[in-house]
């Protein structure tokens, strides 16, 4: 029998995480750990599906392994969320930021996962955010917080923990998450 891991996916924002978690739940049919945020949703994204979306009193109401204030939002991921996410399969996947990802790894031991992805030009994580339809204030914003800037390397609590992947080129990246996630499948 598999035991339940979570692979938490973690760099900075546009390294690419939601495409990774996205790749572990279509090729390896890993449940999503939905999270909470009070941020706007995009255009494209769903309540209950991309994320919890709550406003600042409904967030508080949850039971958190994790949260954070970033880039004047709250983010966070509940136990409900994980244990939901287990019930659907032992391998869950989910994106926090650097700073959850040391909770994760604090509280969860071997059971999470962790996968760092960097990709070292500032300006390609610029143009992925625009990309995928962040504003240019919301970009701005979000470059020059301190968490970004925390986010672009692997922090020291993780160095020997956590699965550094730079991601350059996709076809590279998806070769080395599927090395990692063999390792766990039992």
């Amino acid at each position: 029998m598999m035991e339940n891991r979570v692979f938490v996916i973690t760099g900075a924002a546009g390294s690419g995480k939601t495409t990774v978690r996205d790749y572990l739940h279509d090729q390896y049919k890993m449940a999503r750990v939905i999270t909470h945020t009070t941020r706007p949703p995009r255009d494209y994204e769903r309540d209950g599906v991309d994320y919890y979306f709550e406003d600042e009193h409904s967030f508080f109401e949850n039971h958190f392994l994790e949260s954070v204030h970033y880039a004047g939002q709250y983010y966070g991921s509940s136990y409900e969320g994980l244990e939901n996410a287990w019930e659907k399969s032992p391998l869950a996947t989910i994106v926090l930021d650097t700073a959850g990802a040391i909770t994760y790894k604090e509280k969860l031991g071997e059971k999470a996962v962790i996968i760092f992805l960097q990709v070292g030009d500032t300006n390609e994580l610029q143009r992925r955010m625009q990309g995928r339809g962040d504003n240019a204030e919301m970009v701005a914003k979000r470059v020059s917080s301190k968490e970004y800037n925390r986010d672009l390397e692997m922090p020291y609590e993780l160095q020997g923990k956590a699965y550094k992947v730079v991601n350059h080129d996709w076809e590279q990246t998806r070769s080395q998450i599927d090395e990692i996630v063999e390792k766990y499948r039992g």
